[in-house]
């Protein structure tokens, strides 16, 4: 195996492994759908690995997830989680990482920022969705329930992420551990 090819395989795995631990970061809501930093994670991946590779990397930590591994939020896993109220969120999970990927090849800082507020968009429409339709509710209550409540986080997930994933991504690059 190629040495570039080992190298995507251990970030795709330590990134899922991020996704994972930054899911744990949950604040509970009485709607059940918890407040949580995988979005910010995925924006994450995107950025410092593009993405094809954010992808994979969304699609790992789904598949781990849906397996059984309790890697979703509040240390859960199976396909009653992707199947539940967060199923619309945690399908969409890949949206969010190629959205941040494409955005981070941009010229425009503008237009990187609209990537990831763009990624987060899709990521709250097939949530607000499927939340609907497990709970057999209007798309209003649905979007009191599981969007309204996160939308004061987002700037900050963003901004931290757009910050921090580009240095981080330079300094992998600099060093040559990313290539």
């Amino acid at each position: 195996m190629k040495k570039t090819a080992i190298r995507d395989i251990c970030f795709i795995g330590i990134f899922a492994a991020v996704i994972a631990v930054m899911a744990q970061i949950s604040f509970p809501t009485p709607f059940g759908v918890p407040l949580t930093m995988q979005t910010f994670a995925l924006m994450f991946a995107g950025i410092i690995l593009g993405y094809k590779k954010g992808v994979t990397v969304a699609l790992v930590y789904i598949l781990l997830g849906a397996l059984g591994v309790p890697v979703f939020a509040g240390f859960r896993g199976g396909f009653a989680v992707v199947s539940g109220t967060t199923g619309g969120f945690i399908m969409t999970f890949p949206l969010i990482a190629v959205a941040a990927g494409f955005g981070e090849k941009l010229k425009s800082k503008i237009g990187f920022i609209l990537c990831l507020i763009a990624g987060l968009l899709l990521n709250y429409l097939g949530g607000l969705l499927w939340y609907s339709f497990v709970m057999q509710c209007n798309l209003q209550t649905a979007f009191m329930a599981c969007i309204l409540p996160y939308l004061p986080m987002d700037p900050v997930k963003i901004a931290a992420a757009a910050v921090t994933g580009k240095q981080i991504k330079k300094a992998l690059i600099k060093s040559k551990v990313l290539i």
